[in-house]
Formats: structure tokens, C-alpha cells, sequence
């Protein structure tokens, strides 16, 4: 069994490259098992992520964010990665500038509405299982 591993570099990368990720969505760190993605998130349908824990840090505008329920019409697009067009249940929180929201693996989790802005910028750091 292969063990699970962090990087054991230091990664720097500086504010020109992550605004420009932010702008179009695109991972700026990627090795072994973190994935760190600047991106713009806006409404969209659900997700769900069999291997992949998330934390989520807002940096710029607000959401209504759903984690947990049952998925609405799932299904699976690719080895372990669900999507759906919903929630049904589930928890809402009310996400904004400042806030973080950790996901464990296997939780379905929606940007249920982004209007209020138009769309939500934040960091997601993805731990793979």
C-alpha cells in the first residue's frame, strides 16, 4: 500500500500568477497528494468527490453553499467524480469574504446561488485520500 503524501517542498507562488488563476480557474500548486486551485465559482449543479477532501477559502464575493443530502439525478462522469443538478436536504451556509469550509471525501456539495454577486472567488485545497 502506497502511503499518502504531502509534499515535502516549499511551494511559492507569487500574487501575479494566482490573480491570473483566479481570473480563468486553474490549479497553482499540484504534486503528489495537494491540489491547490484559484478559481471563480458561480450556480452550478452538485458535486461529489469519492477521494478528494476540500477546504474551501472565500476570498471575494458570497454563495449559498449546500453540503451533505442526497444528490439530485447523480451521476458519474468520471472514475469517483458524481455530478448531479442538485441537493435535496442537506446543510446551507451562507458563505462570504473571510469564510472557510472544510468538505470531507464522499460529501455532495453544491454553489446553490451565487446572485447576490454573480460569482464567488476562492482557494480550494484539495488532500487526496
Amino acid at each position: 500500500m502506497n502511503a499518502i503524501r504531502f509534499p515535502n517542498r516549499v511551494h511559492y507562488i507569487n500574487h501575479e500568477t494566482v490573480s491570473a488563476a483566479m481570473v480563468k480557474g486553474a490549479r497553482i500548486i499540484e504534486e503528489d497528494a495537494l491540489t491547490v486551485i484559484a478559481n471563480r465559482g458561480m450556480q452550478r449543479g452538485a458535486e461529489m468527490h469519492a477521494m478528494t477532501n476540500h477546504v474551501f477559502i472565500i476570498v471575494d464575493g458570497e454563495a449559498e453553499f449546500v453540503t451533505g443530502g442526497t444528490m439530485i439525478e447523480p451521476r458519474e462522469i468520471s472514475p469517483g467524480q458524481t455530478r448531479g443538478t442538485g441537493i435535496d436536504g442537506g446543510v446551507t451556509h451562507h458563505l462570504s469574504k473571510g469564510d472557510v469550509i472544510a468538505i470531507p471525501a464522499n460529501t455532495p456539495h453544491w454553489w446553490k446561488d451565487t446572485s447576490k454577486t454573480g460569482s464567488v472567488g476562492y482557494y480550494a485545497v484539495n488532500f487526496a485520500q
